[in-house]
């Protein structure tokens, strides 16, 4: 279950698979490839396009400011990092 401020925030299974991901690696640069191997499956790899849709659609959800994202922070040309909320 993902909660924002006490309420229950509906994610898909694609989206809960990629936050959870992302959290169990909090602090950690992943790359794309690293996001759509793990996420997607092992055939996946250059479809980078997935990664940055399901990122907006998780950040429109659980940040304040999905434009000023505090929690899932882009790598420009290398991928995402997780940090988690004091």
């Amino acid at each position: 279950v993902v909660k924002r401020r006490g309420e229950i925030i509906k994610l898909t299974r694609t989206e809960y698979e990629l936050l959870a991901y992302l959290v169990s690696h909090h602090g950690k640069v992943l790359t794309h490839k690293e996001l759509l191997h793990n996420v997607w499956g092992p055939e996946y790899g250059e479809e980078s396009e997935y990664v940055r849709v399901f990122i907006n659609q998780l950040r429109r959800k659980i940040e304040d400011d999905p434009s000023n994202p505090q929690f899932i922070l882009t790598e420009p040309r290398i991928g995402y990092r997780f940090v988690k909320p004091e």
